[in-house]
């Protein structure tokens, strides 16, 4: 080759290099999907930890002393009101009960002899046959002798009392739990033994307490108009079991406490739920949603396209330019999946809410909401 070819050669090449098609082209718009922020009223919800309390628990004791004969439930099952539970020997008390009777009709048969004397007396003290001090004497007699009848009548009422108590019975309905005595044990009155106990399943209470500070915050809410609720309107809660599970049956704020718990700083709340499945159960700790009115005219932003910072958060937004823009904002509460923004957003800002983790500032980008495509510019 000839070095004019070879000139010519290197001429070309030098040429290709400076060329626009071989420097670095633009990078690719990355397509994501937006939202417009818009001012909107929501559910405000608060969650918090709660625990299940049965509204009436039971312990069934022993009301006599003796030996118990016989279980007549199965231990963790549905009891009704007045179901004989227990059987305590009664023959003590049988015997007890036989002779306070046999008093009572003694002093019955003294009371009809006092009082037959006083009839007898009294027209022949009025024939002075008899002194007035006799008389007086068999009234006084026939008096002592009806008040006599009277503590034996009511100390048959108390053996009667005594006796029925030898069977134990529910004193409400519910779920009986495990027994705490056996056939053969010795139960005693002045003890008071404690035989088993007894919750009701439905409905039930769940507890749970909320901070006074929170608490503060929201009646300011209140006042300012930020949050709307009326007056009388109850404050819905529904609950999450510990799998994540929602229980179908929602309940309402029925305690509002007005104290504040020295040591923990907090009010406690209640809520009543139905329970006819007998699901929830007490003592079981389960994830409360208190719907506390609407909070209205907020910004709201889902929590996947917010970097949270110690200052407070940032979103990717749409610049005028097309292009991703990091912009801090100022978080308030997290409701379900979103945060409410309370400031650094205006209305009508388009937040990137996908392929975040292939963003930085700068990026330009494609909006594909709802399938469309289009390469994002200032509205």
């Amino acid at each position: 080759m000839s070095p004019k070819s070879i000139l010519s050669l290197l001429l070309a090449a030098c040429v290709a290099a400076c060329s626009p098609s071989a420097q670095e082209q633009a990078p690719a718009a990355v397509p994501v999907k937006t939202i417009r922020v818009a001012p909107q009223d929501i559910d405000n919800t608060i969650e918090l930890p709660g625990r299940v309390e049965a509204v009436r628990v039971a312990e069934v004791r022993a009301r006599v002393t003796g030996i118990v004969q016989q279980r007549l439930f199965e231990e963790g099952s549905d009891v009704g009101k007045g179901q004989p539970l227990f059987r305590i020997d009664p023959a003590e008390l049988r015997a007890s009960y036989a002779q306070t009777s046999a008093s009572l009709d003694r002093a019955k048969a003294t009371a009809a002899n006092a009082n037959a004397v006083v009839a007898r007396y009294r027209p022949l003290v009025a024939e002075n046959a008899i002194s007035g001090q006799e008389f007086d004497a068999a009234q006084a007699a026939a008096r002592e002798a009806s008040a006599n009848l009277a503590q034996m009548q009511a100390q048959l009422r108390a053996a009667s009392l005594q006796l029925g108590y030898t069977t134990v019975r529910a004193p409400i309905s519910g779920r009986a739990g495990r027994a705490t005595i056996t056939e053969g044990g010795l139960v005693s009155q002045g003890e008071a033994t404690l035989m088993t106990r007894i919750e009701q399943m439905s409905p039930v209470y769940v507890s749970f307490s909320q901070s006074a500070s929170e608490i503060l915050k929201l009646r300011r809410a209140l006042a300012s108009g930020e949050l709307a609720l009326g007056e009388d309107e109850p404050v819905e809660v529904r609950v999450s079991f510990s799998d994540g599970s929602e229980y179908g049956v929602p309940g309402v704020i029925d305690f509002f406490d007005f104290s504040v718990d020295e040591d923990t700083g907090t009010i406690q709340l209640r809520a009543e739920f139905a329970n006819p499945d007998g699901l929830l159960l007490p003592g079981e700790f389960v994830r409360a949603r208190l719907f506390a009115g609407k909070l209205v005219d907020v910004i709201t932003v889902p929590q996947r396209a917010v970097t949270a910072t110690e200052t407070g958060g940032t979103v990717l937004i749409v610049d005028k330019d097309g292009k991703a823009a990091r912009n801090a904002v100022k978080l308030g509460k997290l409701i379900g999946d979103d945060w409410v923004i309370e400031g650094g957003l205006e209305p009508g800002t388009q937040v990137i809410i996908s392929n975040l983790q292939k963003l930085s500032a700068g990026t330009p980008v494609k909006i594909v909401n709802g399938g469309a495509a289009a390469t994002a510019r200032a509205d």
